[in-house]
């Protein structure tokens, strides 16, 4: 799909820089009050950093993941996803 994220790098305060299959290529960034329950553990700087990339999709250890399309379709509208 066109929406599949290709490469994720960390970047510093809780952001991601992601490229999708298309081309397009973006930030994630996450507030650190909002990041409860199964995404407590990316509060940690050492967690946080061990991204990669499942099958299209960002994850981490611990079958935590991110659905790639709202990505896309935020950062194809504002060059940023903010995830709240």
């Amino acid at each position: 799909m066109y929406w599949d994220v290709i490469e994720v790098k960390p970047l510093k305060d809780l952001g991601l820089f992601v490229q999708f299959a298309d081309g397009l290529s973006g930030e994630v960034r996450f507030t650190p009050e909002h990041l409860t329950g199964v995404f407590e553990p990316l509060k940690n700087p050492t967690f946080f950093n061990q991204v990669f990339l499942d099958h299209g999709a960002v994850a981490w250890p611990g079958d935590i993941d991110l659905a790639p399309d709202a990505m896309y379709q935020e950062i194809k509208q504002k060059g940023v996803a903010l995830l709240t």
